[in-house]
């Protein structure tokens, strides 16, 4: 039996990508395209008409009969939670290590609050995420499941689409003056960027960085920081226009090197990509975190072992010195993430998931009472400010008799 599985939500075309390789089918439905989504969203979703939680609840409602089961990424969890739909959540980033139900979450990096939400908010998207049967994540993001989650699965293995991300595919028509590193990430904090800017002092051989001119939209600070690092980048950094997903990978075979995250310690989906390509990758690695695979420890192969800006400068004149010490290193990133991001192996892990998930819960269908319904979505309204003038303006309408509509 054929598995059919409703996706809200996709982060880094992860489920776009996943269901291409399993047996379930995967319908993914996401937000409206706009600044950044433009240019790396997937061409193949549906997307909502509008960022309206009623309509996205709505279009839901219409469509989940023809599903199985629901997996949720980043907001698509509260459409699922409202449309009382039995759904498992996976977390990749700060949906998970600075959750809209902790006041005031913010990162590491960052001084002010990612989320300033109000308790009743604050409770809704607890109830949101506790209405999942389970959480997902990666190594990485395991301390916040553990911390916040009795139901949580690991898992390790990582997809990326071999047919998209492959040292066959044409490089760009253009010139490189020296040796030349490819930085495809936002800039911004989270990413190292700042860290990237400060190793270039250190750095006593001659290269380029071709920068993709993407900066981080999102709260204040961000946003501040983003331009920030954006204005002070070193002489050695170019910046190019944003690339549709579909095209980077003509950047990659170009590149002699591809610079991934500085600041968190682990690997994201662009050095995995780089890697398929056959590029060999500088990403800070945090050591004390490690990969599980088959109940056997593996250990990520990516350079340096320190985010220390003098260290990663060591790392990037080696590589740009060294064709040996190039290739020697990609090998063994390669070995590594060829493990980690084996097609086929990642497909049987979520097929058995699914299969487990569906097994246990015979219908996509919460079936919780009208009452309970409503009182959610009461809950969500009141406490979303983007609707409490809204809410104000209907009760008072109501209350003069007049027909009004949420």
């Amino acid at each position: 039996m054929t598995i059919n599985v409703l996706a809200i939500g996709d982060v880094g075309n992860l489920l776009a990508t996943l269901r291409k390789f399993t047996k379930a089918k995967i319908h993914i439905i996401n937000s409206p395209k706009d600044d950044a989504g433009i240019f790396t969203y997937d061409d193949n979703y549906e997307l909502f008409e509008n960022y309206k939680v009623l309509d996205q609840v709505k279009k839901i409602n219409e469509i989940k009969n023809n599903f199985d089961f629901c997996i949720t990424m980043g907001v698509g969890e509260r459409i699922a939670y409202l449309a009382d739909l039995n759904y498992i959540s996976f977390y990749v980033g700060r949906d998970i290590d600075a959750p809209r139900f902790i006041k005031n979450s913010t990162e590491a990096w960052f001084d002010e609050p990612l989320h300033t939400l109000n308790f009743l908010e604050r409770r809704f998207y607890r109830y949101v995420f506790d209405g999942a049967i389970a959480h997902v994540g990666g190594r990485w993001i395991l301390p916040y499941l553990t911390k916040y989650s009795k139901n949580y699965i690991r898992v390790d293995r990582v997809i990326i689409d071999p047919t998209l991300f492959n040292d066959a595919t044409k490089p760009i028509d253009k010139k490189k003056e020296r040796f030349t590193f490819f930085c495809p990430q936002r800039m911004g904090l989270a990413k190292g960027t700042d860290i990237l800017w400060e190793a270039i002092k250190y750095c006593k051989t001659d290269f380029d960085i071709i920068q993709v001119d993407w900066r981080d939209t999102g709260t204040d600070q961000e946003r501040r920081t983003s331009l920030k690092i954006r204005e002070s980048r070193p002489k050695q950094v170019k910046l190019i226009p944003m690339i549709k997903r579909n095209e980077i990978t003509k950047y990659y075979t170009w590149a002699d090197a591809v610079i991934g995250n500085l600041r968190m310690g682990f690997y994201e989906s662009i050095e995995l990509e780089s890697i398929f390509c056959k590029k060999p990758v500088i990403n800070y690695v945090d050591k004390s975190i490690q990969y599980i695979l088959e109940n056997k420890q593996v250990e990520s192969q990516f350079l340096p072992t320190s985010n220390e800006p003098k260290e990663i400068a060591k790392v990037m004149d080696k590589v740009v010195e060294s064709k040996q010490f190039r290739d020697d290193l990609l090998k063994r990133e390669r070995e590594f993430v060829l493990e980690i991001a084996n097609t086929e192996k990642t497909a049987q892990w979520w097929d058995s998931l699914f299969e487990q998930m569906v097994t246990k819960h015979s219908s996509i269908h919460r079936n919780s009472s009208k009452f309970t319904l409503k009182l959610n979505l009461i809950l969500f309204l009141i406490g979303n400010r983007l609707y409490s003038k809204k809410i104000f303006n209907f009760l008072i309408n109501k209350f003069r008799g007049k027909e009004v509509d949420v």
